[in-house]
């Protein structure tokens, strides 16, 4: 049975739908010779006769065995095509992709990201991770958005460079840029110290500058609600800035720092020698499309 091939029961199928061989061969494509050869092999496989051919103008009449194998084969068939048109949707751009992100990520480039891929492939399974975290599980994805680089068997992108401002109630510093040296010992609501807060905060202390920390938090609004309330001010990365739309609110006042800070670096990452899928290559670009948008307008 290992040598029934689907041609053999395409013309199987064919024959039994036009009731000759000749009907059969028009239908196809092909010679009658050929799809008599096809039926040939297709008999010589399951091992016996598939087909009564009483000869002259009588339509050939199927066999009991042949009943059984068109039946089969006809699913067979059906599988086929459908692997086919999956196939042919999957190199169109449908199919899935999984993204990991990270809050501002999620918040300003995601969704530009995901309406792109959606306005082009609507048809597309698109799932969405997002975690904190500085151990990131790359070769779980096909493509992660992270602020950093990671070791190992990882190919890096880099989309953008996210600058640091200094979001405080309004008047807690004269209006413009305030130097980093301000924040010595000043109350601040951070990050817990993973990912860029740790760079950041190594970046703060080589200049001598070490804030009060009073605050930590994980969501970026809880951030901004802490400062609201007067628990001390907060360095943040434009993206979340801008994603939280804080020049909005009167209340509170956006700095830069001069000197400037080390900007955190936002990379797209993915396994190293991972064959890409059609859709998570137009992912990929697609996403240095927005951060270059995003990059012009900062």
């Amino acid at each position: 049975m290992s040598d029934v091939e689907l041609r053999h029961l395409t013309a199987m199928a064919a024959v039994a739908d036009e009731g000759s061989f000749g009907r059969a061969a028009a239908r196809l494509g092909y010679t009658q010779s050929t799809v008599s050869q096809q039926i040939a092999a297709l008999e010589k496989a399951v091992g016996g006769a598939v087909f009564d051919r009483p000869g002259g103008p009588k339509p050939v009449r199927i066999t009991p065995l042949g009943t059984v194998v068109l039946a089969h084969g006809r699913d067979l068939l059906a599988k086929a095509q459908a692997m086919a048109a999956a196939v042919d949707r999957f190199k169109a751009g449908d199919g899935r992709v999984d993204i990991g992100a990270f809050q501002s990520v999620s918040n300003v480039i995601l969704p530009l990201v995901v309406r792109g891929l959606r306005d082009e492939h609507p048809g597309c399974d698109i799932r969405l991770f997002e975690e904190e975290t500085d151990q990131p599980q790359v070769h779980e994805l096909d493509l992660m958005f992270f602020d950093g680089r990671v070791d190992g068997d990882v190919e890096h992108r880099k989309l953008l460079d996210d600058p640091y401002l200094l979001v405080a109630l309004r008047g807690t510093f004269p209006d413009g840029p305030v130097r980093p040296a301000r924040l010595d010992g000043a109350p601040m609501v951070a990050h817990p110290p993973i990912c860029d807060q740790a760079r950041l905060e190594q970046a703060l202390a080589r200049r001598g500058v070490r804030p009060h920390i009073v605050c930590r938090t994980a969501g970026n609004e809880t951030v901004l609600s802490m400062v609201r309330a007067g628990m001390g001010s907060a360095v943040l990365p434009q993206l979340a800035v801008h994603g939280a739309d804080v020049g909005s609110d009167a209340s509170l006042c956006v700095h830069e720092l001069k000197p400037g800070l080390p900007p955190r670096e936002i990379f797209l990452l993915w396994q190293a020698h991972r064959t890409h899928s059609p859709l998570a290559a137009r992912a990929i670009e697609i996403a240095v499309e927005v951060a270059g948008e995003i990059a012009q307008r900062t």
